[in-house]
């Protein structure tokens, strides 16, 4: 396994090469230069892998590519029987980056696949350029609810507003009262209100207030948590990831809310390295996720294993639906055959079935996104370690 660098043109997206179990191939490109993207039917299966290497969410990026190395090592560094090129792109942090970073990857890598993903802005953006390509995306995290009916898009993660609509009846159900809103003023943060919304509203439930905070800049949360003391609610339901979750949940803590206010969030607000910066500020939160590492199957067991043997720590959502990216494809390159172009990739991805999961089986629905169990997971310490644990089902979506 070896790197190396790309000269580029994008200022924007910087980009690394990792050839994997390449036989006399070499540096060799797929089809010849004319070809158009995708259409290379010798030599390895090139596949993009768009994560961020760089900004706020490279914690995420770096767990989405060691998913994926993960499977990929399983399968000795073949998928559907093609030895692979993988080559890495940073997303970076902004729609403008990611897109520069996807354009390449098409038009001058001319890869066959493309995985990844974690921003909705670049998911927005890049969207047009997978349809009228022909190059399969085989998305594993951002998934806006505005992405629908489309033919080369697929997602292995969720839907943005599935681990709010997971938990918005639960909460419903407790009828502890008014339960206060605060999230990131970004698509995603909406997406996960609107869905929390959908399921608690309908079930009995009270608002007492719903603010978004400015997105990415901001640090101090003191003044909407100062709002949150001032509703008096006793529940409150957020959604931040990365850098941001880590100086909400201290903060939320500095302010004396810990033990007063029930804090109920989509699972990314606890998930990955965040947790471990957190610290014991993060005690008792309530999440909702489609994954967790102790789930008791073998499927999990395995990758739990081969991940934290790579890494040397517990593996994410973002890790488990990287790994299910690659299993996606492994299965449809299998199905479409030893010199199938990305339309017949395509084509076979909807065909896959059933998918082995980690988090339990699944498989896509209409709209290209999984039908899935959601969990109940609270922030406890195991074994002198802070963990999310499962300590309930909250139903199937999708």
């Amino acid at each position: 396994m070896r790197f190396r660098s790309l000269s580029t043109a994008v200022p924007l997206a910087s980009a690394l090469v990792l050839t994997l179990g390449l036989a006399a191939c070499g540096d060799s490109t797929l089809g010849g230069s004319d070809d158009a993207p995708g259409t290379g039917a010798s030599g390895p299966l090139k596949i993009g892998l768009l994560v961020p290497q760089s900004g706020v969410y490279k914690s995420l990026g770096d767990d989405m590519k060691a998913g994926f190395e993960t499977y990929l090592k399983e399968k000795g560094n073949k998928l559907g029987g093609r030895d692979v090129e993988v080559i890495l792109a940073d997303e970076g942090e902004t729609a403008d980056s990611g897109k520069a970073a996807a354009d390449k990857l098409v038009k001058q890598d001319r890869v066959h696949v493309v995985t990844g993903i974690v921003s909705s802005a670049v998911m927005n953006g890049t969207v047009d350029l997978f349809e009228t390509s022909g190059i399969p995306l085989v998305g594993s995290n951002a998934s806006p609810t505005t992405l629908t009916g489309k033919k080369f898009v697929w997602r292995t993660s969720y839907v943005n507003d599935e681990p709010g609509k997971a938990l918005g009846g639960y909460v419903a159900k407790l009828n502890k009262g008014p339960v206060y809103l605060l999230a990131a003023d970004y698509q995603a943060g909406k997406d996960e209100v609107t869905g929390f919304k959908e399921t608690f509203v309908p079930g009995g439930g009270e608002v007492a207030d719903e603010v978004y905070t400015p997105f990415p800049g901001t640090k101090n949360f003191q003044p909407f948590l100062a709002g949150l003391q001032k509703s008096g609610a006793t529940q409150v339901f957020t959604f931040y990831a990365g850098g941001a979750a880590v100086d909400f949940v201290k903060q939320f803590d500095q302010f004396g809310l810990t033990g007063k206010v029930t804090h109920y969030s989509a699972g990314f607000l606890t998930e990955g390295g965040v947790l471990e910066a957190q610290g014991k500020a993060a005690l008792g939160t309530l999440t909702s996720m489609n994954y967790s590492a102790d789930l008791d199957n073998e499927t999990n067991k395995r990758f739990v294993e081969g991940y934290t043997t790579a890494t040397g720590r517990a593996p994410t959502t973002y890790a488990m639906a990287s790994y299910d990216a690659a299993q996606v494809i492994d299965k449809a390159v299998e199905a479409a055959g030893a010199n199938a172009t990305s339309e017949a990739i395509n084509e076979a991805i909807s065909g896959v079935g059933e998918i082995d999961s980690p988090r339990g089986p699944w498989s896509f629905n209409d709209n290209g996104t999984p039908k899935q169990m959601w969990y109940l997971r609270e922030v406890k310490e195991v074994d002198g370690k802070l963990a999310n644990v499962v300590i309930s089902e909250l139903g199937v979506l999708g």
